[in-house]
């Protein structure tokens, strides 16, 4: 956790089975520090993990909210300056594989190895407010319209599906021999879906009528994440073979450039949002238990941080221009802060 430690009471919470939350009696323990409202390090409250499994994705939400989940089949949102858990929805019946949500929504989804995916209401009851079961095997792409009325997933069954979320209707369907699908995201502002594969491409969907505008050339490796940057000019995407590459949406829709450094797979890629002591920047997270931030057009490594007994991290979350969250396999959701400057450093704030 935080280098500042200090006796506190608190109270643990409890959930019951339906994934409400009650109190539990005051204990005695350590607190460590996550990020104070000002952004500095402060102390708060030790929290129980988010998740008592591997955390296998994580996502942030508006302003200081995290949604994730785990191979303990729950859901959880957060709050990631202090750890504390807001709401847990139960309702998969295996591992959730990616979460979502849409920019300035109250529903939040998830997609599980129990083939489905599931819609929750921030503020409403703990169980889904909407199913989306059709895909025949996992669930491994999940990618929401800005305006939360449609929603594109993906499987390893090598389709794609749109859905009206309102109605749970499946719209299409589409379907592309060994297209294992890795990952979705949707281009802001746009009615395109980048989707990368284990056929080792990464694909330009149109949602209009769920067909392939573009396809970028086949890498060497699996890809298995993908990002887009919030002004729609730009996508990333990882490879099983360490590196990430970025490419160009606009009509040269070409590689720009590659960043390579991981030892193990790259497991996750996204931008960080544009900051005053920052260059453009994205970042990446690897089997390798490390986190890297690069130069967005260089390609130069501006920080490494490794997160030791951590095991193989899942997934990468922004929350703004100095502020990741990672998930990890063995201790949780890690808080990361990026300090500006010559030479920026990536240090741990904390973990929930």
């Amino acid at each position: 956790m935080g280098k500042l430690q200090s006796k506190l009471s608190f109270h643990t919470t409890k959930y019951g089975a339906d994934g409400s939350m009650g109190q539990t009696g005051s204990i005695v323990g350590q607190t460590g520090s996550i990020v104070g409202q000002t952004g500095s390090i402060g102390t708060s409250r030790q929290h129980s993990p988010a998740h008592t499994d591997a955390v296998t994705s994580v996502a942030a939400l508006k302003p200081d909210l995290c949604v994730s989940g785990g191979r303990d089949k729950s859901v959880a949102v957060c709050s990631w300056r202090s750890g504390a858990a807001l709401r847990r929805f139960l309702g998969h019946e295996r591992e959730v594989t990616k979460v979502t949500s849409a920019l300035d929504s109250s529903r939040v989804f998830s997609a599980s190895r129990d083939k489905t995916v599931m819609m929750w209401e921030l503020h409403g009851a703990s169980g889904p407010s909407q199913h989306f079961p059709g895909h025949e095997l996992v669930v491994t792409g999940l990618a929401v319209s800005p305006d939360a009325s449609q929603l594109c997933t993906g499987s390893r069954d090598n389709t794609v599906c749109k859905w009206d979320t309102e109605t749970g209707e499946c719209l299409a369907r589409a379907t592309i021999s060994r297209n294992l699908v890795t990952h979705l995201c949707w281009v802001p502002g746009e009615p395109y879906v980048i989707q990368t594969s284990e056929d080792k491409t990464t694909r330009i969907w149109d949602s209009r009528e769920l067909q392939v505008a573009h396809t970028f050339p086949a890498k060497q490796h699996i890809q298995t994440c993908c990002d887009v940057s919030q002004d729609g000019r730009y996508c990333l995407s990882s490879s099983q073979g360490g590196e990430a590459t970025l490419w160009d949406l606009r009509q040269t829709r070409g590689r720009v450039c590659e960043y390579r450094g991981h030892f193990q797979t790259t497991t996750s890629c996204v931008f960080l949002p544009r900051g005053p002591a920052l260059a453009p920047s994205v970042a990446t997270s690897s089997s390798d238990s490390t986190v890297k931030v690069w130069h967005r057009d260089t390609a130069a490594c501006l920080a490494t941080l490794s997160l030791e007994g951590s095991g193989p991290l899942a997934s990468l979350a922004a929350c703004d221009s100095s502020t990741l969250l990672c998930a990890s396999a063995s201790s949780g959701i890690h808080v990361l802060r990026l300090g500006g400057g010559a030479e920026p450093a990536l240090r741990e704030l904390g973990a929930f």
